[in-house]
């Protein structure tokens, strides 16, 4: 069952993304270390669809994998 366009936005606050107002129904998510930026479409109550998902997760896992990086210079 796909998730909802609300859980894939909590997702990306937990990770430390920031969330910018775009047009309609999308919003543009950014994070100082993801290069570029995020957008998500859709109403909060809709379904997302499979890339955007897929989307979000390699998001997330590049933020982690560079989190990691720093943590590991730093020691």
């Amino acid at each position: 069952m796909p998730k909802k366009i609300r859980e894939l936005k909590q997702k990306l606050l937990q990770a430390g993304f920031m969330e910018l107002p775009g047009k309609g129904s999308h919003t543009n998510w950014i994070h100082p270390l993801y290069t570029g930026k995020l957008t998500v479409s859709g109403k909060d109550a809709s379904d997302a669809k499979p890339y955007q998902e897929k989307d979000i997760q390699q998001a997330i896992r590049e933020v982690e994998q560079k989190q990691q990086q720093q943590k590991q210079e730093d020691e």
